[in-house]
């Protein structure tokens, strides 16, 4: 064997079990406790491992330009103005750099799978893509990064940036996206999105309902329309900030539509916190989904970072452990499944959403792993367990040794 983990945790339909991890070439051979056989060692010492965690929806076209913007009023308007402004200095090596520098933040936090969001538009034009699709080429040795193509500034009203959209698309993103709360036709641009990811067999992935009160509420049409272009189970929606707002039984009425339809929902803690209650002085709004009743209700759930240093979202190191940890302080998850649950909502429910189905620690599966100093998920979650090393398709992607303390003697 090429490679062989001993003593890792890994978690079953039966729950945990121990078991050590064979891998030869890019896959995995052999999953079973005290196998025999030979060849080099790295000892797990009975912490989880699990397979890589799963960014569902991020935005390497737009981090790190904190320092090119200001921000006054920490509004969604606002940061969509700032963002606009800065794009215009963007150039393909400038959207490299920066993008490559929460590339490799997210690599070493244990990230192994991506689908990051690129604004496309007549200001921009494919500068963010290019770059991006360069990254996506040049870190493949440690991530799997999905283009989704996206109109920022809208689409309806902003004459050019369809076609834009439709070059990304034949240039091989395997998304697109959508805002239809910033466009001057809504349910047009949703109509439109729906058309282009049937001509193009594209997953949808949009950002949706990202507001202060429950007025304009598009969800449930995106629920009619998957439904009549037959896109079930290949439509997410991110934020739907509105949804937090709904009384109990108005919010479990659309879970189970969104559930019937196959519209999963990507939770963005860091960024809601940060845009929503702008206009209240008390009693400030969360803004965060919760999602435990919507899994209930059978929703694929994920939880993602959104944004990194930018107007969005001032803040960010690219770990997902941390947002998943952010998620449960916000919304009240203490029970040790639900806790659970949110590793889940970065691995194996985040792969379901973006229909990954090699995905886990299986025989044949690939040899994506990574090793997390806890011995079990809701430890993982609740103490922002640090990944301690990575190996991607059989090889070490990452290294995260432990903290030493330095005791004096007696």
């Amino acid at each position: 064997m090429d490679l062989i983990i001993r003593d890792a945790r890994i978690l079953r339909e039966g729950g945990l079990v121990s078991t050590d991890i064979a891998i030869q070439g890019q896959t995995i051979a052999a999953v079973a406790p005290a196998l025999k056989a030979d060849g080099p060692e790295l000892k797990a010492a009975g912490c989880l491992v699990i397979s890589g965690m799963i960014e569902t929806h991020i935005h390497l076209d737009k981090t790190c330009i904190l320092d090119r913007c200001r921000i006054e009023e920490g509004t969604v308007a606002e940061a969509v103005r700032e963002t606009a402004a800065a794009k215009r200095g963007f150039t393909v090596e400038d959207v490299y750099a920066r993008g490559s520098r929460t590339l490799e933040r997210c690599i070493t936090q244990g990230t192994m799978r991506m689908r990051t969001h690129v604004e496309l538009d007549p200001g921009i034009g494919m500068i963010g893509f290019e770059a991006v699709d360069q990254l996506a080429r040049d870190y493949a040795w440690a991530i799997d990064v999905e283009l989704c193509v996206f109109p920022q500034e809208g689409l309806t009203n902003n004459p050019g940036t369809e076609e834009l959209l439709i070059e990304g698309l034949r240039r091989g993103a395997r998304a697109i996206g959508a805002v239809p709360y910033f466009d001057t036709d809504p349910r047009g641009q949703i109509d439109r999105i729906f058309a282009f990811a049937r001509d193009f067999d594209a997953e949808i992935d949009m950002h949706l309902d990202l507001a202060e009160t429950t007025d304009g509420m598009q969800i449930e049409y995106v629920c009619r329309k998957t439904e009549e272009f037959g896109w079930g189970g290949r439509v997410a929606v991110g934020h739907v900030t509105q949804m937090s707002l709904l009384p109990p039984a108005r919010f479990n009425e659309i879970a189970t539509r969104l559930a019937s339809a196959g519209v999963a929902v990507t939770i963005l803690p860091s960024t809601d916190l940060h845009l929503m209650g702008r206009n209240h002085d008390h009693a400030v709004p969360r803004g965060v989904v919760p999602a435990e009743p919507l899994r209930k209700a059978g929703v694929t759930c994920s939880i993602s970072t959104n944004n990194v240093l930018n107007p969005f979202t001032p803040y960010g190191d690219g770990s997902l452990i941390r947002m998943a940890n952010l998620y449960a302080n916000v919304c009240h998850v203490s029970r040790p499944d639900d806790l659970a649950g949110c590793l889940d909502m970065i691995t194996g429910s985040a792969a379901r959403l973006m229909r990954l189905g090699d995905y886990g620690i299986a025989v044949g599966g690939p040899a994506d792993l990574v090793c997390l100093d806890a011995g079990n998920p809701t430890d993982a979650v609740a103490m922002l367990a640090q990944p301690l090393w990575g190996i991607k398709r059989g090889r070490a992607s990452f290294t995260r040794p432990r903290p030493q303390l330095h005791r004096r003697g007696s």
